[in-house]
């Protein structure tokens, strides 16, 4: 997004799904923009909830398919989330894009960040557990950072960007077994999940060149983007797949909630908790994200978990915050570039 989340310019994810956003301090076109009034419940409780939400998600994947195709499950996750940006936005009085260009940037977003990366982790969790599904997406923000120094000018390498590269690159080694051959391991599906991960940030680094000066609001793009990523779904489905004969209801609401929860109040959830305390905090919800999934898989799943699973998976994390690292004077030097670069990140 978000995408989500991702949109999602800077390179941290999220599962998720990834859309253009703007924070609380400035508008579209970095101008002072009227402060929201604070909401009701608390932002800790809502970002742990996104947290929740988000490491769950990967759970919600593996019993849709099995009682949908993949690509079933896709879409019914898009429509489900469309369905309740749909709704907030009818609530706010928003309208959508004007813009044609817009709507051209937008398709091209709504592929890289939402039809595709879901899809990709839909078919991945046919032959993969939950757990490394969610461990893959923690890897987007090193996909990112190797993407953004070298498409983005004003990200450079640093020692310490470097390092956690390079930390983070041995995490995954140590998540697939190397020194065993990475045997046990499906490859087509850990391929499928990497490339999921990796799908996220060349969508944040084409929104950040091509929609962060919209004027228009960050639920107008996002609802735009997957009423566009639904489309794209609903002429994709019926080629590769049969209606279904049945709709077993685990399977089922496990796709209403994956959409309706896990896709749009997600999106609204983050932009809500980003808007108040910043990008910086509200990235954060991105180390929690494996570690639910992993916990949700095991417990609920019963999906087995070796040694190598969680050690690689905090090495993933850890090299992934010391990539994204800043200092002080990077962080506070272009408050209005920061704002940009925030977005609904949805794994």
């Amino acid at each position: 997004m978000t995408s989500a989340t991702p949109a999602h310019p800077t390179p941290t994810p999220t599962p998720a799904h990834p859309t253009p956003a703007t924070d609380a301090a400035t508008d579209a076109t970095g101008s002072a923009a009227p402060v929201r009034p604070r909401p009701a419940l608390d932002w800790r409780i809502r970002f742990a909830a996104l947290a929740l939400i988000w490491g769950f998600s990967f759970l919600l994947i593996k019993v849709g398919t099995h009682g949908f195709a993949p690509f079933q499950v896709t879409f019914g996750r898009l429509f489900f989330g469309t369905a309740v940006l749909a709704v907030a936005m009818a609530v706010r009085r928003e309208g959508l894009p004007r813009s044609v260009r817009t709507w051209g940037h937008l398709a091209v977003a709504a592929f890289l960040l939402n039809a595709l990366p879901f899809s990709l982790f839909a078919y991945a969790e046919l032959t993969i557990p939950s757990t490394l599904a969610g461990i893959c997406n923690a890897t987007s923000p090193l996909w990112g950072m190797v993407l953004s120094l070298v498409a983005l000018s004003e990200d450079r390498p640093t020692r310490r960007r470097v390092a956690g590269l390079g930390l983070g690159f041995l995490g995954v080694l140590t998540v697939l077994g190397a020194w065993q051959g990475f045997s046990g391991l499906d490859p087509t599906g850990t391929a499928m999940a990497l490339l999921a991960s990796l799908s996220y940030p060349i969508g944040w680094i084409y929104v950040r060149r091509t929609l962060a000066g919209s004027s228009d609001s960050y639920l107008s793009l996002t609802g735009a983007q997957l009423f566009l990523a639904t489309l794209q779904l609903a002429v994709v489905t019926p080629l590769f797949t049969t209606l279904p004969t049945s709709f077993p209801v685990g399977p089922l609401l496990a796709v209403v909630v994956l959409g309706a929860l896990g896709t749009g109040l997600a999106i609204l959830l983050q932009y809500g908790i980003v808007a108040e305390v910043g990008p910086t905090t509200g990235q954060m919800v991105t180390y929690f994200i494996p570690v639910i999934a992993t916990a949700a898989g095991v417990t609920l799943l019963g999906e087995q978990l070796s040694w190598n699973t969680p050690v690689g998976a905090l090495i993933v994390l850890l090299g992934a915050a010391l990539a994204q690292s800043r200092t002080r004077t990077s962080r506070t030097s272009h408050p209005s570039r920061t704002s940009r670069r925030t977005a609904a990140r949805q794994p």
